[in-house]
């Protein structure tokens, strides 16, 4: 593992290095959204980012890390769909083998859209199985990298490119939302904007359901929960990040949660008033302004809006 320090610098060799794969996103505005939240928002709309999240920043910047000689044994990484769809479309970009190791219940098109780009795929049961064994267990037997998903500083520095192209085009925010997991966009995004915005304040946003992230900065430490039942599929890590905790405790204001129903409504909300399709994980950023749970005094903030895959059944559902 390389410097466990990532800085503002870093960020900015990532967006340089990520451009021949990842998009830059555009940020809208909706003025129904902000009558009915109280806020001027400016959503980074990653939705609309290759692979459908944001997750390709992180998995470019890794992959393209990766010396090219390593790279003939192939990459491997585990997730629920998102990273996987990422690393699969970085490895076909760079003509290396991936496989992923994704739960059974992952969504429908994240599984489509990962095996799509030529990856294998180990499936393991989210409930009984462990997919740092697994993935670890196959990168030891074929010498292939293992690409975290949010917990190593290329990945994270990829992740903040996100921030940094929203705060370089709209510069005067009072506030930045962002969902957290792992804590990899989450902590990125952060570097970035306090570099950018050194008076900006920065609110995590995680579902109640999977609220790890909210435990551990209440307690000061990395607290382990069950495996969440959350809707938002992206969001289900047990613990934040060893490297990402350290971070989020260092620049982010407040942890806030959202409900099912709030996370819900607000992608109701994103799809019928915005016409803009995100996912459930995609919505939790949202939820958090829609629902009016930041702090006084928030007048402009800013909403990374990290994915919109969804499977057209859940989505009918929901």
């Amino acid at each position: 593992m390389p410097d466990i320090e990532v800085s503002f610098e870093n960020i900015s060799q990532a967006a340089e290095r990520i451009r021949p794969i990842a998009k830059r996103t555009p940020v809208m505005t909706s003025a129904s959204f902000d009558k009915e939240a109280g806020v001027s928002a400016f959503f980074k709309c990653e939705n609309f980012q290759k692979g459908g999240a944001f997750k390709i920043r992180g998995a470019s910047n890794f992959i393209l890390s990766i010396p090219k000689e390593d790279l003939k044994r192939g990459v491997v990484a585990h997730s629920s769909g998102n990273h996987a769809q990422a690393v699969a479309i970085a490895a076909e970009f760079v003509g290396a083998k991936a496989t992923l190791v994704m739960p059974d219940d992952a969504p429908r098109a994240k599984l489509e859209g990962t095996r799509a780009r030529g990856a294998d795929i180990i499936i393991y049961d989210r409930l009984t199985g462990n997919r740092e064994e697994i993935s670890g267990k196959f990168a030891a037997e074929t010498g292939a990298t293992l690409v975290p998903p949010y917990d190593h500083p290329w990945t994270i520095a990829g992740q903040g490119t996100a921030a940094k192209e929203l705060l370089e085009e709209v510069t005067d925010l009072d506030a930045l939302v962002v969902c957290c997991g792992g804590g990899g966009l989450m902590s990125g995004s952060a570097i970035a904007a306090h570099h950018l915005n050194p008076k900006i304040r920065i609110f995590g946003i995680e579902p109640a359901l999977a609220n790890d992230t909210y435990l551990s900065f209440q307690a000061g430490k990395r607290i382990k929960i069950d495996t969440p039942p959350t809707i938002a599929d992206g969001l289900r890590s047990t613990m934040p990040g060893e490297l990402t905790f350290p971070i989020i405790q260092k620049h982010v204001e407040q942890m806030i949660l959202v409900s099912e129903e709030e996370i819900r409504a607000t992608l109701k909300f994103m799809l019928m008033r915005l016409k803009i399709l995100v996912e459930p994980s995609g919505a939790v950023s949202a939820a958090a302004v829609l629902f009016k749970k930041l702090p006084a005094g928030v007048r402009r903030v800013g909403v990374i809006l990290s994915g919109g895959n969804v499977d057209y059944e859940q989505l009918a559902n929901l």
